[in-house]
């Protein structure tokens, strides 16, 4: 497949950033990372609609709704390494999806490493869920999130599954990173041509988040967790991305666990490429994306 003038323009920008450098030091600089962290909403579309904040446990929530009543809830959980976000790029998304969707939008700011383990993280995200339930039928809930928010969605359904509680309608995973270990030898052959992330960082991200628990615990790495009786789920992989050998071991369990599973594969695309700004084939992937929320 030809990519777009836009890919390597993208790609050009995210080199000129030094995204890759930042994810290549071991211990990664989480200040550093930060400080392209937005937390509150900002521009003219967040003005003329109606949002308000307000916290569950240690999460900040940004409500995003239109002035129609909405029925269904969109719980975002944005990546970030677990040390840093939300980053402009998240906002731009559910600015771009609330423009194009009929769903109350939650982002949810849980908190973050090395400051906070995976431990509390985990907490406030089964709190934040627990609240939605409070509010909303679980038919009416749909969770998307990309890279680590999609590692923290898809260990949230191993609990709901484990305690026997209600399920979301559906989820939708970006890019999730789905073994903390980044141990498959896989990981190896791609982190040369991943524009984005290196095993390094990742990894070192990981351990500051771990606390007391080992990298393979299923809280951190879902990887090793059960599949089983998962809602339907959506994947959007990319192929020139270092998580991607452990999504493609999370599909083949998905499948033998018989769960609704839609599978979309970004040829040469880099980590979490449906967000990414300016680039025609994250356009698309978005697009694609709002189409399911519709539908």
């Amino acid at each position: 497949m030809k990519q777009s003038i836009t890919y390597y323009i993208t790609l050009f920008i995210i080199k000129l950033k030094g995204v890759k450098k930042n994810f290549s030091k071991d211990p990664i600089d989480y200040k550093k990372i930060r400080k392209e962290d937005i937390h509150h909403s900002k521009g003219a579309f967040f003005k003329q609609n109606q949002v308000r904040n307000f916290d569950i446990s240690n999460t900040r929530i940004t409500e995003v709704k239109k002035d129609k009543v909405s029925n269904n809830l969109l719980i975002f959980i944005h990546g970030g390494a677990f040390i840093s976000g939300p980053t402009k790029l998240h906002w731009d998304t559910i600015q771009e999806i609330s423009k194009q969707i009929e769903y109350t939008i939650w982002m949810c700011d849980y908190p973050k490493a090395p400051e906070h383990t995976i431990s509390e993280i985990s907490k406030n995200i089964d709190s934040v869920y627990d609240n939605a339930l409070e509010h909303y039928q679980p038919s009416q809930i749909t969770l998307i999130g990309d890279s680590v928010g999609g590692t923290l969605i898809a260990c949230l359904m191993q609990r709901l599954v484990k305690k026997n509680s209600e399920l979301p309608r559906k989820i939708i995973l970006v890019s999730p990173v789905m073994d903390a270990t980044m141990s498959n030898p896989e990981i190896d052959i791609i982190d040369p041509i991943d524009p984005m992330l290196s095993k390094a960082g990742v990894l070192s991200a990981k351990k500051m988040c771990v606390g007391d628990h080992d990298l393979k615990n299923e809280m951190i790495s879902p990887l090793y967790g059960s599949f089983e009786k998962f809602p339907p789920t959506v994947l959007y992989l990319a192929q020139h991305d270092i998580t991607y050998p452990d999504q493609l071991l999370t599909v083949d369990k998905l499948q033998k666990a018989k769960i609704t599973l839609e599978v979309v594969e970004g040829e040469n695309m880099p980590h979490i490429w449906p967000f990414l700004p300016v680039m025609k084939e994250a356009k698309i992937a978005l697009k694609d994306i709002i189409h399911r929320l519709n539908n």
